[in-house]
């Protein structure tokens, strides 16, 4: 009952003096602003109030002020919210300087919690009706368990045979032999693995394959893409699940229908502009997603990291610091939600002729490498391109051996990526692949600059 009593304590007072804290404290507003939800907020004024102040902060990166307010209200027809608005505006600016405000601004978090709460019991009345009792009891639980976690951790002493066990790190594996076992099994709960590749060099196509392996395995994904959008990406595991190639897959729905029947794991989807979330809004959808699918999602994959904003955006932070904080606050969500996360980072420029990409390699900032752990890199010249190959290259790893490279067959056209130990046949003829490549690159470049000679007349003694 302490749960339902509590939400009277955030009433109408509390909450216009929330708005007066975000209006006065730059700091608590980008703290706060991607749980930030006008819908937590009573009245409509309020609510008017919040929104606006979410616009305008996307924008200018600060809260409005009362003139952009003003501006606001004289485009605004309704005259009866224009009155109730501007009276709660004063209101806000008359409690500004309160003693208690700092007591909201601690209270926030249980006031979004308790608000939860109160929308999850509206929200139950249509299962009430239905008489789906189980439904009831799992949105109010839900609700009521938010920012209630009590574990204290690992005992040593105690949990030994816990740690012991093979599934300890409850691992999501990759699928492909050489690098599960790098991973003591694949990328576990709470940890942030990524790739580093130039631009055009199939990141994409190696997250959707990571996505679809795992899913393959009866796994539930949530797929975050940045930059194609979501039927893009669907097409990308159509190709992964069928070996269709990309630009056929649409000519075979029939079968398409018959094989992701057969695929035991959950995929869902969802686009965000580049650069308008932070990785705490991809928090909040996994959340939405188990919570109104009752399906508790088992991998996250975005794609990429380096496209999302970071939390607390600093005007005067460069690109180097804000690339890092990305990283961290993603990293961070990976181990609130115990999910594992595969993302990907962009290389340098000068990456995309380099036989093996690595740590130095990565543009921004060296803290991605620093936070994530396991990152690997993809290595794609022209040639490999043309032959279907590619270098993954492993930069870190917390579990084990770094620093080796596997022979991969790539196949950009579908989405197949198989990775071979060196000394396999498979591995051995890939290498092949790439030393005939690169001895036809060098025949190709030696009779261009023949060629070149002779236009100019000159002699091999020249």
């Amino acid at each position: 009952m302490n749960e339902i009593d509590n939400l009277k304590k955030y009433g109408g007072e509390f909450q216009v003096k929330c708005i007066a804290a975000l209006l006065t404290d730059k700091l608590f507003l980008e703290q706060i602003f991607d749980i930030l939800v006008s819908e937590y907020f009573e009245s409509e004024s309020n609510r008017w109030i919040v929104d606006t102040v979410k616009e305008y902060y996307v924008q200018y990166k600060c809260a409005p002020t009362m003139n952009v307010f003003k501006v606001k209200l004289d485009s605004l027809e309704n005259e009866v919210l224009n009155k109730a608005i501007k009276e709660q505006l004063r209101a806000v600016y008359v409690h500004t300087n309160d003693t208690d405000i700092k007591f909201v601004k601690e209270q926030f978090l249980e006031f979004c919690k308790n608000q939860k709460l109160k929308k999850a019991i509206w929200d139950s009345t249509d299962y009430l009706k239905l008489g789906q009792y189980d439904n009831i009891k799992k949105v109010i639980d839900e609700a009521m368990k938010a920012g209630s976690e009590r574990n204290l951790g690992h005992e040593y002493f105690q949990d030994v045979e816990k740690r012991m066990s093979e599934m300890a790190r409850c691992s999501i594996k990759t699928n492909w032999e050489e690098i599960d076992k790098l991973l003591d099994g694949g990328l576990a709960k709470g940890e942030l693995g990524f790739v580093v590749a130039p631009a055009g060099s199939g990141k994409s196509w190696l997250l959707a394959r990571l996505g679809a392996e795992a899913m393959k395995n009866g796994k539930n994904v949530a797929h975050f893409t940045l930059e194609l959008n979501e039927n893009y990406v669907g097409l990308r595991y159509d190709s992964c699940f069928t070996g269709i190639d990309f630009q056929d897959i649409r000519n075979h729905v029939d079968t398409v229908k018959q094989k992701i029947e057969e695929i035991p794991g959950r995929l869902f989807i969802k686009y965000f502009p580049i650069k308008t979330i932070a990785p705490h809004t991809l928090k909040m959808h996994v959340e939405r997603i188990q919570m109104l699918t009752g399906v508790n999602i088992d991998l996250i994959v975005v794609d990429y990291a380096d496209l999302l904003r970071p939390a607390m955006a600093d005007k005067n932070a460069n690109s180097y610091s804000e690339a890092g904080s990305v990283y961290e606050e993603l990293r961070a969500v990976a181990g609130e939600l115990q999910i594992p996360v595969w993302s990907a980072s962009q290389a340098h420029r000068g990456a995309h002729e380099a036989d093996t990409i690595q740590a130095h390699n990565v543009a921004d900032s060296y803290r991605k490498i620093m936070t994530g752990d396991f990152v690997i890199s993809l290595s794609r010249k022209m040639n490999d391109k043309q032959t279907s190959t590619a270098r993954i290259h492993i930069i870190k790893n917390r579990f084990g051996a770094d620093g080796l490279t596997f022979p991969t067959y790539f196949n950009s056209s579908n989405g197949d990526i198989r990775v071979y130990d060196p000394s396999s046949p498979e591995g051995i003829e890939i290498q092949q692949k790439f030393k005939d490549a690169e001895e036809c690159s060098k025949d190709a470049m030696r009779d261009q600059w023949n060629k070149m000679k002779k236009n100019k007349g000159f002699t091999d003694d020249d």
